[in-house]
């Protein structure tokens, strides 16, 4: 056994006994800013919490710009024409190894163009292929399965639903007055970015979660005996015929109402005058991309490909639940966004590790500066808003591009996602799966994938 494996397996059953609930995981955090604000800087006890409330209800707009996108994504993943495809391609692979390849590359791909619809696209199609596996009765690895659905999220950054760069270039953004607007060609569209993501999406992430794939059929967990089938796969209880597609039942018009509720016109009127927007966006501002035109993009598209409105409304309905973690989880990562930025942590932090910084080392130093608060701060955007501005200004002091420490920070952010399991609860409802069921292999692309990260962000053009 390889030595990738041998980690993937201790790593899994250390995760299995150790990895606490997602929810747990944010209080735990709590404390530790708690402590290390009270510690490290002037404030007392009282100050800390009162920083704590005050973080809470600061990022309410944020939180629900990232629900949108969760949501829209979600039912948009659903959608006629996309689902069904999904479940074809889920046959495809012959043995688990395959399984793993084609799930990697799916879930790369995908959350690379958006981290919202890739994370959710990746956690059905993982779902799909086991189910697909169990039915021809191959050995499909389902944990590993599911962990490699949720590695789109560390290429996510660096692509064009980046969070710090469309927040970075959008007008009126916070840090504005110290660097100015960067738009995304100066930081994901560019060579430094790119070559990182193909790096990542083509070579690192597959070929590592491939290696951790069991080769003793003995050794892999299949869907059948993590879940509990009669719930989350009834089809695969009455028939093992999966070309055999669901039919939605028709619905009985007894109304006005009803004709409302079933009527394409509406959908499409309302995607028709969608579309047009988009289409003058566009023109008027160019790649002008931020978090409102994304999620507006993929309301628009779910709301014309589900064809009428009452479709439309339950897949919302059937989306919302994976977003349910993250209203409970994303309070209490605001309240230590508050603690760790007015207490004045997030300075004393991010000035130390970047105080060490030469121009040269400075992208190797904000990606690790950005992967540890991140840990406290799961949200790019939110964590961008945290530390952005001693990045952006330390970055123009030592004559770094900003747009370049957008991509180094980026790869911090997403990096840690591997240990972070906020950002796997959508994944883990879709999947049935827990958080320790998944995080060690996750854990093992963190270390793996570390030193090709660094020398990318040291050697790559910009």
């Amino acid at each position: 056994m390889n030595i990738i494996a041998q980690s993937g397996k201790r790593l899994s059953d250390w995760s299995e006994r150790n990895m606490p609930n997602p929810y747990l995981f944010a209080v735990i955090l709590t404390f530790i800013a708690y402590f290390m604000g009270w510690i490290l800087t002037e404030n007392g006890p009282m100050d800390m919490i009162e920083h704590w409330y005050n973080g809470f209800w600061k990022y309410l707009t944020f939180a629900m710009q990232m629900v949108l996108i969760l949501v829209t994504g979600h039912a948009l993943a659903i959608a006629p024409g996309v689902h069904p495809f999904l479940k074809r391609l889920a046959r495809i692979p012959k043995t688990g190894g395959q399984a793993v390849l084609l799930t990697a590359y799916i879930a790369t791909t995908i959350t690379y163009l958006n981290w919202g619809l890739g994370l959710i696209v990746a956690a059905i199609f993982a779902r799909e292929v086991a189910k697909a596996g169990y039915a021809k009765k191959i050995h499909f690895h389902y944990p590993l399965l599911a962990a490699t659905a949720y590695t789109g999220q560390m290429v996510w950054h660096i692509g064009p639903s980046t969070s710090a760069g469309l927040l970075s270039a959008t007008k009126g953004h916070v840090f504005e007055k110290i660097f100015g607007i960067i738009p995304i060609t100066e930081s994901v569209f560019t060579p430094y970015a790119i070559l990182m993501a193909i790096m990542l999406c083509l070579i690192v992430i597959p070929i590592t979660m491939w290696l951790m794939t069991p080769k003793d059929p003995d050794e892999c967990r299949g869907i059948d005996a993590c879940l509990d089938i009669e719930k989350y796969a009834p089809e695969l209880m009455e028939s093992k015929d999966l070309d055999k597609e669901e039919k939605p039942s028709p619905i009985k018009k007894k109304g006005f109402a009803d004709m409302l509720e079933s009527s394409w016109v509406i959908s499409y009127l309302v995607g028709l005058a969608g579309v047009i927007y988009i289409i003058y966006y566009f023109a008027t501002k160019g790649v002008s991309l931020n978090l409102n035109i994304f999620n507006f993009i993929f309301l628009i598209a779910g709301i014309i490909l589900h064809r009428t409105p009452i479709r439309y409304v339950r897949a919302i309905s059937t989306a919302t639940p994976g977003a349910s973690g993250i209203i409970l989880q994303f309070p209490f990562y605001a309240g230590i966004m508050g603690m760790i930025s007015y207490s004045g942590l997030a300075v004393i932090i991010t000035t130390w590790f970047l105080g060490f910084a030469t121009a040269a080392s400075f992208p190797i130093i904000t990606w690790i500066t950005g992967g540890i608060v991140n840990i406290f701060i799961p949200s790019g955007g939110g964590e961008w808003g945290v530390i952005g501005g001693i990045i952006g200004q330390i970055s123009l002091d030592l004559g770094v591009p900003v747009g370049k420490s957008i991509i180094a920070y980026g790869c911090g952010d997403m990096w840690t996602n591997m240990f972070q399991p906020f950002w796997a609860i959508a994944l883990l409802g879709i999947t049935g799966l827990r958080a320790r069921d998944i995080m060690g292999y996750c854990i093992v692309l963190m270390i793996v994938s570390a030193p090709f990260i660094a020398l990318g962000l040291y050697f790559f053009p910009y």
